[in-house]
C-alpha cells in the first residue's frame, strides 16, 4: 500500500480501536493508533472495568449482614471511600500499561494525541503533524448526554466523575433509568448512601423484558433506594455543599450529589468528519455505517459506540476484529448484532439474551413462558427478604428457546452460557433433557416443565 504514512489510522484506543489495531497489524498491516486521553477507553479507564470494581466492593457490607445467619459474629465494619478510590485508580493504571503494551507488542504505533480529518486519507494530530492512511478506522467510543439544558446543570455529575468522588456522598440523586443509572444507585446504596432514582418514563429498564422491570424494581426498593418514576428533574440549585433538585411534579429533594445517567452520545463532534465526507445516521446521531461497519466512504470504517449500533464493550470489540479480518486478512467477516447477552450489574444482577416476552409475541403466532420466582437458598439462612427471577421465552411452534431473563446472584454468569445454546437455536425439549446441577438457582432452566403462560395470537379477520 505504498503512498501512504500508514496503511491503518485507528481514531481511538478503546476496547474496539485497540482490537482493531492489533489484528490488523498482526495480518501485516502498518497501524498507527492515536489516543488524546487514555489507553483503554471507556470500558478500562471510567467505565465497565472500575464500575465492576465498586460492584463487587459495594456488596460486601451485605455479605457481612448475610454471615450472622451462618454463624459468623463479625465486629462493626468500617470503610475508607478513599482507600477504593486509590485501589482502583492502581488497577486501572496496570490495565492501561497493559493495553499499550499489547498495541505495542503487535506491531502497531501508539501516539498520544487528538487525531481529525484534514481530508479523506489525512489525519492531523494535536502537535501540528499529518499523517495519511490509506484506511481510517474511526473508534471514538460515545460520551455522557445530561439532556436538555436546565438551570444548574453545571451542577450535575455523570459516571465519569463518580469514579474521582473525594469521597462517598450520604444522600445521592440519580437521574436515569437504564444500565448506567440503576448500577450507580446500587453501588451508592451499597456503601450506605441514601439514594434517590428518578425516572421520566413508567418503569426502569426500558427495553428489558417486563417481568425484570418490575422484579429488578421491588427488589432495589427493598434495599432502600427510593424510585421515583414518571418525572424529571428541571432545575438544580447548589447551598454549599449540599444540592436541591426541583422536580417537574413539583417535589424537590435535598441531596450531597446529584449525578444523571440518562443516556450517551457518540464522539463525533469536531473529528472533521465533514472534511471526510462521512455521514452521520440521522437517526441516532452516530456514525452511519452498512454491515461490514463501512462508511459512506469506501476506505473509512466506524466501530463500537460512536456508530451507536449497540453500545456494549463485547460487540466493539467484535466490530473492530471482524474490520481487520475482513480489510487485512482476506477474510470477511459479518458481525451479528441478533442474539446479544447482555448484563445490568445491578443488586441483584441481571442476566438476559434474546427476545423479550413482547418482542416474541410481536413475531411469533404461538408463544410460551415458563416462569419461577423462589427464595436463593442463602437467603433461608441470612433471613435476607430477596427472590431469584428466572424465565424462558419459548416459540411454542418450533420449540425453540427465544429468549432468556435471569435476576439474582450470578445472572450475567449464568447468561453467558445460555447465550451458547440460545444462539446455536437449542428447543426448550434440549433444555429439558440437559440433566441439573443441583442445589444451583441455574438449575431451574432446566427443571421448568410446565409453562406459566400460553400465548396465541388470533389470525387478522
Amino acid at each position: 500500500m505504498a503512498g501512504f504514512d500508514v496503511d491503518l489510522f485507528v481514531i481511538g484506543g478503546g476496547s474496539g480501536g485497540v482490537r482493531a489495531g492489533r489484528i490488523a497489524a498482526g495480518h501485516g498491516a502498518k497501524v498507527m493508533v492515536a489516543e488524546e486521553y487514555r489507553m483503554g477507553g471507556t470500558c478500562v479507564i471510567r467505565g465497565c472495568v472500575p464500575k465492576k470494581l465498586f460492584v463487587i466492593g459495594s456488596h460486601v457490607h451485605q455479605e457481612i449482614e448475610d454471615a450472622a445467619g451462618f454463624g459468623w459474629t463479625i465486629p462493626q465494619a468500617t470503610f475508607d471511600w478513599p482507600t477504593l478510590i486509590a485501589n482502583k485508580d492502581k488497577e486501572i493504571a496496570r490495565l492501561e500499561a497493559a493495553y499499550t503494551a499489547n498495541v505495542e507488542k503487535s506491531g502497531a504505533q501508539i501516539v498520544k494525541s487528538r487525531a481529525v480529518f484534514a481530508d479523506p486519507h489525512t489525519l492531523l494530530l494535536a502537535d501540528g503533524r499529518t499523517v495519511t492512511a490509506k484506511y481510517v478506522l474511526i473508534a471514538t467510543g460515545g460520551r455522557p448526554n445530561h439532556g436538555a439544558e436546565i438551570p444548574g446543570i453545571e451542577h450535575v455529575i455523570s459516571s465519569d466523575e463518580a469514579f474521582h468522588l473525594p469521597q462517598l456522598p450520604k444522600r445521592v440523586v440519580v437521574q436515569g433509568g437504564g444500565y448506567i443509572a440503576l448500577e450507580f444507585a446500587c453501588i451508592f446504596a451499597g456503601y450506605g448512601s441514601d439514594v434517590t432514582l428518578v425516572y421520566r418514563g413508567e418503569n426502569i429498564l426500558r427495553g428489558f423484558d417486563d417481568d425484570v422491570r418490575a422484579h429488578v424494581r421491588k427488589e432495589i426498593e427493598k434495599r432502600g433506594i427510593t424510585v421515583l418514576t414518571g418525572v424529571t428533574i428541571d432545575k438544580v440549585e447548589k447551598h454549599g455543599n449540599e444540592f436541591t433538585s426541583y422536580l417537574s411534579g413539583g417535589s424537590s429533594l435535598a441531596s450531597d450529589r446529584v449525578m444523571f445517567a440518562i443516556g450517551r452520545h457518540p464522539n463525533v463532534a469536531n473529528l472533521g468528519l465533514e472534511k471526510a465526507g462521512v455521514a452521520i445516521n440521522p437517526k441516532n446521531g452516530g456514525i452511519a455505517t452498512d454491515e461490514w461497519s463501512k462508511t459512506s466512504v469506501p476506505h473509512i470504517y466506524a466501530i463500537g459506540d460512536v456508530t451507536h449500533r449497540t453500545n456494549l464493550t463485547p460487540v466493539a470489540i467484535r466490530e473492530g476484529h471482524a474490520f481487520a479480518d475482513t480489510v487485512f486478512g482476506k477474510r470477511p467477516v459479518e458481525v451479528d448484532h441478533s442474539t446479544i447477552p447482555t448484563a445490568v450489574f445491578s443488586q441483584p444482577e441481571v442476566g438476559t439474551v434474546g427476545l423479550t416476552e413482547a418482542e416474541a409475541r410481536a413475531k411469533f403466532s404461538h408463544v410460551d413462558i415458563y416462569k419461577a420466582e423462589f427464595r436463593p437458598i442463602k437467603a433461608t439462612m441470612s433471613g435476607r427478604d430477596t427472590r431469584v427471577l428466572m424465565k424462558l421465552v419459548v416459540d411454542a411452534t418450533s420449540d425453540r428457546v427465544l429468549g432468556c431473563h435471569i435476576v439474582g446472584d450470578s445472572a450475567a454468569e449464568i447468561v453467558q452460557a445460555v447465550a451458547i445454546a440460545i444462539k446455536m437455536k437449542a428447543t426448550k425439549a434440549d433444555f429439558d433433557a440437559t440433566m441439573a446441577v443441583h442445589p444451583t438457582a441455574a438449575e431451574e432452566l432446566v427443571t421448568m416443565r410446565t409453562p406459566t403462560a400460553r400465548h396465541v395470537r388470533q389470525a387478522a379477520e
